[in-house]
C-alpha cells in the first residue's frame, strides 16, 4: 500500500526516525509539518507561522535530526526559545524524536538557574543547544560556547522574543555563527519586526502562512459581560463552579492582576497557583509541575508566562481580562479543545472593551453575550484537585528513572498504581503524582525506604 502525502513515511527520513514516530504513534502530519518539511529537510530556510499546539516542534526537530552529523561531534543545531519552560519542552521533545539514535547529546542552556553545570556540560560537547537566548549570549561572550561549526539556526515563537526584548541578544548571537546556515524562524504572529529579523538573518526564506481557525465543535467560546472589579472576580468564580474543570488557566494582562487573582481564589478555597514574571524561577517551576501533575487545578498566568506550557486536557480558559490583540486571543483559547477534545474558553467583557471584542468579532464573527450560571443551581463547594505532588531531593543526575520511583510505591501492594500519577525527573528533583488518600502511605514508603539503593529526602508540596 503507498502512503499518502500526508504520512511521515512520505519524507526521505533516515529509517530510524520514521521507526521512532512510528512507535510514538505519529502516522500523518499536520497542517504545519506537510507544509515545512519538504522544504526543511531540503536545506531551505523558513519562515512559518504556527502557534502553540500545531507539531512545529516536530516539523523544525526532524529536520535538525535528519541532517545531524552523530560522528562530528560540534555543535551544529541551534534552537532559541522565548523562555525556559518552552525551552525545556523543545528540549524534551527532541529527546523523544532522537532516542533511536546513538550517543547523541542535547543540552539545554536557560537563564534562571546556576550557571555552573551548564559550563561543565559544554566542556563535554554537544550536537544540539536549546536554550533562552540572554544565557546562550552569556555562554558565547565568555567563550564557553563554539558555534563555528553551525549548520542550522531555529529562533521559536520568535514574536515573543521580541516582545520580551530580545532583539539586540539575538542581533549579537548571529555574529558568533557562520552566514551559511539554514535559519529557520517560527512565530503566532507576524508583525514587521518579525519581517526586518527574517530580513536580517535568513537567506530567501519560504514564506508559510496558513489560516487556520480553531474547531468550533471543540472549542466552545463564550462572552460575559461584566461591570467592575467585584463582579469580574465573581464571574470567574461562578464559571469555576459551574464547569468544575480538573484543569483550567485564568489569562490576566499584567502581573499584579494575575498575583491579586490567585489569591482572592485560593482564599475562597481553590485549588490554584499564579504564573507571572515577578516570580523567581523557583517559584515558577514548582507552579507548573503542580499543575502538570495535576496537584493544582488552575493557574492564574500572564501570556509570557504561560506561553509554551506543555498543556494536555485543558478543559476551561477563562479571559479574565480580554486580550490586547486577536492574535493573542487566539493563542488563549487554542489551549483548551486540542486534539478533538472538548473545550470551553470564556471570556469576560467589561466597559472598556469594546475595541477589543470588534478586533475579536472581525476575525470569529459576530458574538453574543451568554448569562452567568446562577449561584443558586451550583454546588458552592470548589473542586480540589485529587492529587498531591511530592518532591523528591534526587533526579537524573543521582541515576533515577520513573519505574524506581513507580516501583518503591507499589512493590508492597500497599498503594496501587492506579493511585500513582505522572512522574517527573529532573537534573537534580524528582516529582510524583500521588491520590490525596495515599498521600501520607505515599511520603512515609519513600522517606522510609530507598531508591536505587539510596535514601532521599521527600516532602509533600503545598
Amino acid at each position: 500500500m503507498t502512503s499518502s502525502n500526508t504520512d511521515f513515511s512520505s519524507l526521505a527520513l533516515k529509517p530510524s526516525l520514521l521507526s521512532t514516530l512510528k512507535e510514538l504513534g505519529f502516522s500523518a502530519m499536520t497542517p504545519i509539518q506537510q507544509a515545512s518539511l519538504p522544504a526543511i529537510l531540503d536545506g531551505r530556510d523558513v519562515l512559518a507561522q504556527a502557534k502553540t499546539g500545531s507539531g512545529k516542534t516536530a516539523a523544525f526537530g526532524l529536520g535538525l535530526l535528519e541532517r545531524l552529523e552523530v560522528k562530528r561531534f560540534r555543535v551544529q543545531s541551534l534552537v532559541l526559545c522565548p523562555t525556559r519552560e518552552l525551552a525545556d519542552q523543545v528540549a524534551k521533545e527532541l529527546r523523544r524524536f532522537a532516542r533511536g539514535i546513538h550517543n547523541i547529546k542535547i543540552l539545554t542552556l536557560c537563564g534562571g538557574v546556576p550557571v555552573g553545570p551548564q559550563i561543565g556540560s559544554l566542556e563535554h560537547g554537544a550536537h544540539i543547544i536549546v536554550g533562552t537566548p540572554g544565557r546562550v549570549l552569556d555562554h558565547l561572550q565568555k567563550q564557553r560556547l563554539d558555534l563555528s561549526h553551525l549548520t542550522q539556526l531555529v529562533l521559536d515563537e520568535a514574536d515573543r522574543m521580541l516582545e520580551m526584548g530580545f532583539n539586540k541578544d539575538l542581533e549579537q548571537i548571529s555574529t558568533f555563527m557562520p552566514r551559511e546556515r539554514q535559519s529557520l524562524l517560527f512565530s503566532a504572529t507576524f508583525p514587521e519586526p518579525i519581517a526586518q529579523l527574517a530580513r536580517e538573518m535568513m537567506n530567501n526564506p519560504l514564506n508559510i502562512e496558513l489560516k487556520e481557525r480553531h474547531d468550533q465543535l471543540s472549542i466552545s467560546q463564550r462572552f460575559y459581560q461584566v461591570n467592575d472589579a467585584n463582579s469580574r472576580l465573581q464571574a470567574a468564580r461562578l464559571l469555576l463552579l459551574k464547569h468544575r474543570p480538573e484543569s483550567a488557566v485564568i489569562f490576566c494582562n499584567t502581573k499584579r492582576e494575575a498575583q491579586d487573582v490567585a489569591d482572592d481564589l485560593d482564599a475562597q478555597g481553590f485549588s490554584v497557583k499564579a504564573l507571572h514574571g515577578d516570580l523567581d524561577q523557583r517559584q515558577r517551576d514548582q507552579a507548573l509541575v503542580q499543575f502538570a501533575l495535576k496537584s493544582v487545578s488552575i493557574l492564574v498566568a500572564t501570556d509570557v508566562a504561560a506561553r509554551g506550557l506543555d498543556i494536555d486536557a485543558l478543559d476551561l480558559v477563562i479571559n479574565y481580562d480580554m486580550a490586547h490583540e486577536p492574535e493573542v486571543h487566539v493563542h488563549r483559547v487554542g489551549r483548551t479543545g486540542r486534539a478533538g477534545a472538548k473545550g470551553v474558553a470564556a471570556s469576560l467583557v467589561g466597559p472598556n472593551d469594546g475595541m477589543r471584542l470588534a478586533l475579536i468579532e472581525d476575525k470569529f464573527g459576530p458574538q453574543s453575550f451568554s448569562s452567568l450560571p446562577s449561584e443558586s443551581g451550583l454546588d458552592t463547594t470548589p473542586l480540589r484537585a485529587e492529587m498531591t505532588c511530592l518532591r523528591i531531593e534526587g533526579g537524573k543526575k543521582h541515576k533515577l528513572r520513573p519505574g524506581d520511583i513507580l516501583g518503591a510505591l507499589t512493590a508492597g501492594k500497599v498503594i496501587a498504581g492506579s493511585e500513582v500519577g505522572k512522574i517527573q525527573i529532573k537534573d537534580i528533583w524528582s516529582y510524583v503524582a500521588v491520590r490525596q488518600s495515599v498521600a501520607k502511605k505515599a511520603l512515609n514508603l519513600l522517606n522510609d525506604g530507598k531508591l536505587k539503593g539510596k535514601s532521599f529526602r521527600v516532602w509533600a508540596m503545598k
